[in-house]
């Protein structure tokens, strides 16, 4: 039987205007998310945070620190991945794009209803600054 292994993956908080921005996913699980994705081979979990957040909104983040790693096999609906989620800063307008349908700057009182994989739980560990 070939290993099966989980897929590696990022998601970025990225601080602008006041808040924190959020996409709300144009492919299943349709809902709002922390942007993010998978780690492209040979690129460095670093290297995939900034690539991902330009990706989705359009800015060039500066990556603060690395924040936490979560990794229950059933953060993701579609597959076992390992998240490791970083917490960075931009400037300017942030503009939906790639597999992003809308965009939004939020706070800790207006976050959306529902939100994708276990990213409420993050969000959670973010604001009440658990790591």
């Amino acid at each position: 039987m070939e290993p099966r292994n989980p897929y590696p993956t990022v998601d970025v908080i990225i601080e602008n205007g006041g808040g924190i921005i959020l996409i709300e996913r144009k492919n299943p699980p349709h809902d709002w998310a922390i942007p993010g994705g998978f780690v492209d081979w040979g690129e460095s979990l670093e290297e995939a945070a900034v690539r991902e957040a330009r990706e989705e909104t359009s800015l060039h983040v500066r990556l603060i620190r690395q924040f936490h790693t979560y990794s229950d096999p059933r953060r993701d609906p579609r597959h076992h991945t390992i998240t490791t989620v970083y917490i960075a800063s931009a400037e300017g307008k942030p503009r939906a794009a790639d597999d992003a349908k809308a965009i939004g700057i939020f706070t800790r009182d207006n976050l959306p209803p529902s939100l994708a994989f276990d990213h409420t739980d993050i969000l959670n560990d973010y604001f009440s600054k658990r790591y």
